[in-house]
Order: structure tokens, then sequence, then C-alpha cells
């Protein structure tokens, strides 16, 4: 315990009671007043619905993708199990140019959009979500895939022949096992996406009230050295990543709960 204490200290606790202690600075009056300007709403707006968005996109495509990964065999699938965890390796600053790149109204993606439809994806917010997607996915993925591997196949023979069709046996037998991991993953995606900067603010255009995210509010206000109000930006933010992960852990015990009672 005091070594886990002492750790988790150093690392974790001491830097963010940092952001307590210069919010201090603010009165209580100045600190409302700076996390709640009409800006930086704005900013929370972007970053948690973009975030939402993606995260929810991500679990859908993340699902499909460990499924493959898992139940098929093909050319190339180590190839592709590993560049699933390219995001984790990439710089994020080389995501967001790549990613601008591509999605342009001149980039190989965009021009299709554009041409085809009249819709803009860089410089937009469905430009912030295609960041975050490539962002989130891997911990989707990544929580998903384990769980799957370790469902035992004659489950599905057992329901098979008990005359049940593959789609019955899906969302009977297998999807109430992988939804804690289903739940795990949507979270650690969306907490990641709320606070990510790199790879957005090159995709994102930030104009403010439109496609600006909160953490490049942060970062203005550093650049100003107003370091109190980066701070006081910074512990909202704090604070919905630990209400995000909290309700994730209540969820996750409710779920396992109930898979336990089921089984």
């Amino acid at each position: 315990m005091g070594i886990t204490i002492t750790i988790l200290s150093i690392v974790v606790l001491i830097p963010l009671c940092s952001l307590v202690v210069f919010s201090a600075k603010l009165s209580f009056s100045e600190f409302i007043y700076t996390v709640t300007r009409p800006r930086v709403l704005s900013g929370y707006f972007v970053s948690i619905s973009t975030a939402l968005i993606a995260s929810l996109m991500n679990v859908v495509m993340g699902v499909i993708l460990a499924w493959i990964l898992v139940r098929y065999d093909f050319r190339g699938k180590r190839f592709i199990d590993g560049i699933i965890e390219l995001p984790f390796a990439l710089p994020t600053a080389v995501a967001g140019i790549s990613l601008t790149h591509l999605t342009t109204t001149n980039g190989w993606v965009g021009q299709i959009f554009y041409k085809l439809f009249g819709l803009r994806i860089a410089y937009t917010r469905a430009g912030i979500t295609v960041a975050l997607v490539f962002i989130g996915i891997p911990f989707v993925v990544r929580s998903v895939q384990p769980v799957l591997e370790k469902i035992d196949v004659q489950y599905e023979e057992a329901t098979f022949m008990l005359g049940a069709d593959a789609k019955t046996t899906f969302w009977k037998v297998i999807f109430p096992e992988i939804v804690p991991a289903i739940i795990s993953g949507f979270t650690l995606a969306f907490a990641r996406s709320i606070g990510e900067y790199g790879s957005v603010v090159f995709i994102a255009g930030n104009t403010p009230y439109e496609t600006e995210i909160a953490p490049l509010l942060i970062m203005s206000e550093l650049q100003e050295y107003d370091y109190s109000a980066a701070t006081s930006i910074a512990l909202v933010m704090l604070a919905i990543s630990v209400i995000i992960l909290s309700v994730n852990a209540l969820v996750q015990s409710v779920v396992s709960g109930r898979v336990r009672g089921h089984a």
C-alpha cells in the first residue's frame, strides 16, 4: 500500500493537486466567471459533443473489428491486429496533419465528399469527430478483443443445437458477456477524446464558438500567461473526466453483477 500510494502521488496526485493550487489564486466568483464564459462553455460543448459522437462510432466499429480479428483467419491478420495500436504510437501532431491533408477539399477523401455531397470535413466539427475516431478506436478494440477470445465456442454450439439462430446467439449469449468491455472501451475512448489536443487542433480550424475545443482554450490562456484561468479550465476538464470514470466504475459493477446473476 505504501509503495502504491507513493508512486501514485508522484505520478498522478501531486500534478493534479497543482491544478487546485493555481486555481485557488482566484476567488470563487472569479473562478465561476472564468469557467462559465460563453466562449469557454462553447469549448466544453464542442469537446464533449464531438467526443461522444466519435466514441459511439468507435463502439460500433470497434466491436466489428474485434469480432473479425477473433473469429476469422485471413491473410494479413497479424498486420492489421498490430496496426490497430498505431494511434497509440503515432505522435498526435502527425495524425492531425495527416488527417487534415486527407480531408480538406483538395485531399483524397475530402474532395470526394465535397464534390459529391457538398460537404466539408476539415475545419468543421465533422473533422474533429474523424480525428477523435482515429484516436479512440484502439480503446474499444483492445477492451472487447480479449473478452471475445475467452468466450468458449461450445456455448454457441449449444445454442445452435437447441435451435437458436446466429442472431439470437449473439444477443443472448455473446453480447451480455462483452457489455462490460464495451462500456469500458467507450468510457476510455470518451475520456481520452475530451482532452485530445494534438490531433484535433490542426483539423478543427479553431473557429471560436464553432470548432474551438476546450484544450485549445487552455493553451491560449497559457500563451497569455494567465495560469490561473488556464488551470481553472483544466480543473473543470479534470472534474468531467473523474465523473466519467466514476460513472464507468458504477455501471461496470452493476452490469457485471447482472451478468453474473444471469449466468
